[in-house]
């Protein structure tokens, strides 16, 4: 329905981003793959989007990449993964890692994911073995961490963030907190926890 939008970036709070559309503001929810490289506030962004429609909310998705919503929208064709659960394997994996996942049966590093257990993490190995060949090529961009602004607590930022996307109050300060957090902006600090959490 909403194939892609293309508008001013006005607000980075992962996971959601508020896009201006002439003079319409559209909340999107993206994975941290998408916020790592999305521009500075007030830049120009075109997102790729799938809408998913519930009775109580209308929720539209944004990815950079056209890969990394092809394998959202494989995700969720899996049985038990859900919109947010998917976005959750793509924040905390990265495309390759995904596909080494799947490929090497490694249930192991797919549980670590908050939400993924044991039958979830079986189920997408079963079924995504014969979608990843449509995926097409990996969605890793070089990342420009020079466009990120400052924020005004990139720690408590990260640590809301990770709840957001899943992950225990608790588990998100604990995976936050051996982080040094200097020079960083938010998107630095998710990326090393969700690096250290996967390891």
């Amino acid at each position: 329905m909403i194939g892609f939008l293309r508008g001013k970036l006005v607000l980075k709070a992962p996971p959601m981003l508020l896009l201006d559309v002439h003079g319409v503001g559209y909340e999107v929810e993206a994975p941290m793959t998408t916020f790592y490289n999305l521009p500075a506030i007030g830049e120009e962004v075109q997102l790729h989007t799938h809408l998913v429609v519930r009775e109580d909310a209308h929720i539209l998705f944004g990815f950079l990449a056209e890969s990394d919503r092809l394998m959202f929208r494989n995700l969720i064709k899996v049985n038990g993964v859900g919109p947010k659960l998917a976005l959750t394997i793509l924040s905390g994996q990265s495309a390759e890692e995904f596909h080494h996942c799947i490929h090497n049966n490694d249930t192991q590093a797919l549980v670590r994911l908050p939400g993924v257990g044991k039958k979830t993490a079986e189920r997408l190995i079963i079924e995504m073995r014969d979608r990843l060949p449509d995926l097409g090529g990996s969605s890793t961009i070089q990342v420009d961490t020079s466009v990120f602004p400052a924020a005004k607590d990139p720690r408590q930022e990260a640590i809301s963030a990770l709840c957001a996307l899943g992950y225990k109050p608790q588990d998100a300060s604990k995976m936050v907190q051996g982080i040094s957090t200097e020079d960083k902006s938010c998107e630095d600090i998710i990326r090393s926890a969700l690096q250290g959490a996967v390891r």
